[in-house]
């Protein structure tokens, strides 16, 4: 066929044509189910969300959606007052769509309405999917089981710093009544929305780092609409929770069925206001029982003082008795062993004084004897020691020669000019040395 020939359409008629068959076919409206993967909202109010179906894992189809302002506020307010959460990204719905092809913008699914109670449906499906994991790794009463401080006073607080919940539960922890002091550290995250779980997980993570300086870990958020609670059904935060090692306590503020987090977590609260009020009331609980347990002690310190009190003066009124029976036992005691010591002494020393007469009369003779000798010797070593003095030398014409009052012997060296004292049987001699010579 020559290009004469040939049929030719162009563009516009092309797409015109696919657009009057697209609204011939599909002239009426649609119930869809799809994830909406992402809103894509617009600053003039209008949304354009990425419509997705998912096979494990997998996306097997996918279009583009339309939301006009109008119709976005409306079905908005109904998402929040059903489900208490806005529309995000995420989230399996059911839409009511008109299949619309525009011949510039192509082909979409104009969104109509959605169904708030099919999400709420896909909530509740969540919220038992998560549940039954947890079951399945045996993890459903796994932080109820710590044990609980006695005293929580190391408080690790997981909130935002602007929420009105924060401030509510720091100030019954500050201004309580009984003036106990807590210790608290924050650690900032989302506390709600579509952020909240993998910001939670994550200061959950940063304070196991150093778990030792706290004593339990508490969660707060404002009170009032509960818009965004479905976070606190996710799987990964409720596992969190669940397995973290000291307890985690919830004050999340809503008043409706609990969530996954609050019946796994060790203790959960109405409001962020109960649950610092809990904490308090475990310090003037413990303070209570001090307080009864001591005037129990002092009480039963006085019944016990009165009890040993009487038997001490009973133990002591029958122990003057035996210490006064003892002390006269022990006087008679005394005099019969004095009579017989004074008895005994009496016929010893007469025995002995005959003893030492005997041995007087004995020794007499040859102590007298022995002192004869002995003096004998004495007169013999007078007269040795009378002929030994030096008077008798000096008599016979010799001499004691002296340097410095030591005498001189055979191995002194006598220095030139040293003074010497001479002794001779007249008189001390002085003289100096002038020469030395040798021996002869």
């Amino acid at each position: 066929m020559s290009s004469s020939e040939k049929q030719v359409f162009s563009l516009k008629q092309v797409v015109q044509s696919i657009q009057k068959t697209i609204e011939e076919r599909y002239s009426t409206n649609y119930w869809v189910k799809a994830e909406m993967h992402k809103m894509n909202r617009y600053p003039s109010g209008h949304a354009f969300p990425e419509l997705v179906q998912k096979e494990d894992g997998k996306i097997v189809a996918q279009i583009t959606g339309t939301i006009w302002k109008q119709q976005l506020e409306r079905i908005n307010e109904a998402f929040i007052r059903v489900v208490k959460e806005p529309l995000q990204d995420g989230k399996n719905l059911l839409l009511l769509v008109k299949i619309n092809y525009h011949p510039t913008f192509g082909l979409t699914l104009q969104i109509l309405d959605i169904d708030p109670s099919y999400s709420l449906g896909e909530l509740q499906r969540e919220r038992e999917e998560t549940l039954k994991k947890l079951e399945a790794l045996q993890l459903i009463n796994s932080n109820q089981s710590k044990e609980f401080p006695l005293l929580p006073k190391r408080i690790a607080i997981i909130s935002g710093d602007s929420s009105k919940g924060l401030s509510d539960f720091y100030q019954v922890l500050q201004e309580n009544p009984y003036n106990y002091f807590f210790e608290t550290t924050l650690f900032e995250a989302y506390v709600q929305g579509d952020l909240a779980v993998n910001s939670i997980v994550n200061a959950l993570g940063k304070i196991k780092e150093s778990i030792d300086q706290f004593d339990v870990v508490v969660i707060v958020r404002g009170g009032g609409a509960e818009v965004g609670m479905t976070c606190y059904n996710h799987f990964d935060l409720c596992k969190s929770i669940a397995s973290f090692p000291i307890p985690v306590l919830t004050g999340i503020g809503h008043s409706t069925n609990l969530t996954v987090a609050e019946l796994v977590a060790f203790r959960n609260a109405i409001t962020p206001t109960k649950l610092a009020e809990f904490l308090v009331m475990t310090f003037r609980e413990f303070d209570l029982e001090i307080q009864q347990l001591t005037q129990q002690l002092f009480l039963e310190s006085e019944r016990l003082l009165a009890m040993k009190h009487q038997k001490l003066v009973a133990r002591a009124n029958g122990l003057t008795q035996v210490v006064q029976k003892r002390v006269r036992n022990a006087k008679e005691r005394f005099l019969s062993l004095q009579f017989q010591v004074q008895h005994q002494s009496r016929s010893q020393v007469v025995k002995h004084q005959q003893s030492i007469e005997n041995q007087e009369t004995r020794l007499k003779p040859q102590v007298q004897f022995f002192l004869e000798k002995q003096t004998q010797k004495l007169q013999q070593l007078e007269e040795k020691v009378h002929f030994l003095d030096p008077i008798h030398v000096l008599k016979r014409g010799y001499s004691i020669t002296r340097i410095k009052g030591k005498a001189i012997d055979e191995h002194m060296l006598i220095p030139v000019d040293a003074e010497l004292e001479t002794q001779t049987v007249q008189g001390t001699i002085s003289s100096k040395v002038t020469a030395v010579s040798g021996k002869p």
